[in-house]
């Protein structure tokens, strides 16, 4: 079995780099057109660009900024000559100890929350107004094992910014799914990305590691033959639900 991607038209929300990178080249290698969405990462968005050719587009927004989140759509739209698939993956990992002043933990906080989940809920939206004048498309979210099993104290916005994701998508598998709208998530664990890096760096590889039933961290690379299959609509049946590939270190 082939999983079908040609004509297949994706927007891949924070794809310069990590996992979202991955993804968006992944797709395009394998005939899908993209829009790779970044921020601030506009060399590595060029030399993803580069690498994959005419069939990835590059677009530039800040996630933070709510009109930013429905322009991107738009655009992604008008790049592309429509929209089937969107990945909500853009997200920050910002550390914020529960000893930090209250105005700069909850500044934290919101920043958070923002990008995580305000940003996914608004470009799914769109996405979704979109798919309803079309026939309908797909929403994968890249959400997190901290979704289910939490994380660390200095962390807590992280953990319940992921958790919306779930029920986000859950939502919409529900609500959205008699008008042809069907939603996904994918939670990993520890990925060896930039994100996780500040978290390595400060308390180790084998703490990342810790749990983990296989003998290497995930790379962004296994992600990719995943979101592949629910963007082909081979899996439309499996909407709402929830695949982990976090190396067995949270089992639910």
């Amino acid at each position: 079995m082939e999983i079908p991607l040609s004509g297949r038209k994706v927007l891949v929300t924070g794809a310069s780099r990590g996992i979202g990178r991955a993804i968006a080249k992944g797709l395009a290698l394998s005939g899908a057109d993209v829009a790779a969405h970044f921020h601030r990462g506009g060399d590595e968005a060029a030399e993803l660009a580069h690498e994959c050719g005419p069939r990835l587009r590059v677009l530039a927004a800040d996630l933070a900024d709510p009109s930013a989140c429905k322009g991107l759509v738009r655009r992604a739209a008008e790049a592309l000559g429509g929209l089937d698939v969107l990945v909500n993956n853009a997200g920050v990992f910002l550390e914020a100890p529960p000893e930090l002043p209250d105005e700069e933990w909850l500044s934290l906080w919101e920043t958070t929350i923002a990008v995580n989940l305000r940003a996914p809920a608004l470009l799914s939206l769109e996405a979704i107004r979109l798919f309803e004048g079309s026939g309908g498309g797909r929403i994968v979210m890249i959400a997190s094992r901290a979704a289910f099993r939490g994380d660390a104290p200095e962390y807590l916005a992280y953990a319940a910014s992921k958790g919306g994701m779930v029920a986000l998508a859950r939502s919409i598998a529900r609500g959205f799914g008699a008008r042809n709208v069907k939603a996904f998530v994918v939670a990993p664990g520890f990925t060896r990305t930039g994100m996780a890096r500040g978290f390595i760096e400060k308390f180790g590889e084998a703490k990342a590691m810790e749990g983990i039933a296989l003998d290497r961290m995930t790379e962004p690379d296994d992600l990719v033959p995943l979101v592949a299959l629910l963007a082909s609509g081979l899996a439309d049946h499996a909407t709402g639900c929830t695949i982990d590939v976090n190396a067995a270190s949270y089992v639910r």
